[in-house]
């Protein structure tokens, strides 16, 4: 797919788009990827919609303006792109961070929300206490100051090792693959979101900012019914999609749908794109979010 760019606040956001339809459906990634995660997600929903997926502020090939990479910039940022595209009613795939932007914009402009599908996100606020701990150990050496920037800015481990890890990806990263993730991160101060990513989870409640951004739209979750909203789990989920986040999001999301895509690290787009395709426009398909055609889905 050709990527596009667009004006945005004081930079420019990369994007691809395809397809076809009245309400765009778009997709936004999380960290360390870019777009191209979906790459073999979209064609499953693309035959039927408008289909957008953005490189977030800082990452992919958009722009790397000075700023700080907080949630707030990213989120702003992206407002920007909505604006400037035009993007009204749209439907909202997000993964990891891009699940939370998605969730946050959904809760703050909930009118031009017409349905979040989810997978691998921050649904709420967690505590350390709920980790296990080789995860808090990992987690607070990233939020260290000085060890976090030899760790991301120096030796690139967002990119070299934690990307191809089978806790991220159980199938493996081609080296072409891992070239387009490793691109836009060429020196240590094009790596700064990459740092500012594993601050931003608000654990024990900071940063607090972040914190209440996160109770905001879990209200927002909690309280629209009318609008569908699609969770995709995978098998022997831990972390940010462990079973007892699957069960709080059943007693607490409205208009929830849960469907497990199988066995998956934490980027499962990489791993299952089609069983992640396949779920989300047939999801689409019987909300009416997608536009008329005359094919079937995939």
């Amino acid at each position: 797919m050709i990527m596009n760019t667009v004006a945005v606040i004081d930079s420019y956001l990369a994007y691809t788009e395809t397809g076809q339809g009245e309400s765009p459906v778009v997709f936004l990634h999380g960290s360390p990827t870019s777009s191209h995660i979906w790459r073999n997600v979209i064609p499953h929903v693309a035959d039927r919609a408008r289909v957008l997926a953005p490189d977030l502020i800082g990452m992919g090939a958009s722009g790397k303006p000075d700023i700080g990479y907080r949630f707030a910039d990213h989120a702003r940022y992206l407002d920007a792109w909505f604006e400037a595209m035009g993007l009204e009613g749209a439907v909202l795939v997000g993964h990891d961070w891009g699940g939370a932007l998605a969730m946050d914009r959904a809760a703050r402009h909930p009118g031009q929300v017409r349905g979040v599908a989810l997978l691998e996100t921050f649904l709420r606020p967690q505590m350390w206490a709920e980790l296990p701990q080789d995860v808090i150990d990992h987690s607070k050496a990233l939020r260290t100051p000085g060890i976090g920037e030899r760790l991301l800015l120096e030796e690139n481990a967002a990119i070299e090792y934690a990307l191809p890890h089978p806790f991220a990806i159980k199938t493996g990263l081609s080296p072409h693959d891992h070239n387009v993730y490793r691109a836009p991160y060429p020196d240590p101060s094009s790596r700064r979101p990459l740092l500012q990513w594993p601050r931003e989870i608000p654990f024990d409640r900071e940063p607090a900012d972040v914190a209440e951004r996160m109770d905001a739209y879990g209200e927002w979750l909690a309280t629209s019914p009318e609008v569908p909203k699609l969770l995709l789990t995978v098998e022997d989920g831990v972390g940010i999609a462990s079973p007892q986040i699957v069960d709080w999001a059943r007693q607490n999301i409205a208009a929830l749908e849960i469907e497990g895509i199988g066995p998956a690290g934490h980027q499962a787009p990489e791993d299952q794109p089609h069983a992640i395709g396949q779920a989300i426009a047939s999801w689409l398909n019987r909300h009416h979010l997608l536009s008329p055609a005359s094919s079937s889905l995939v």
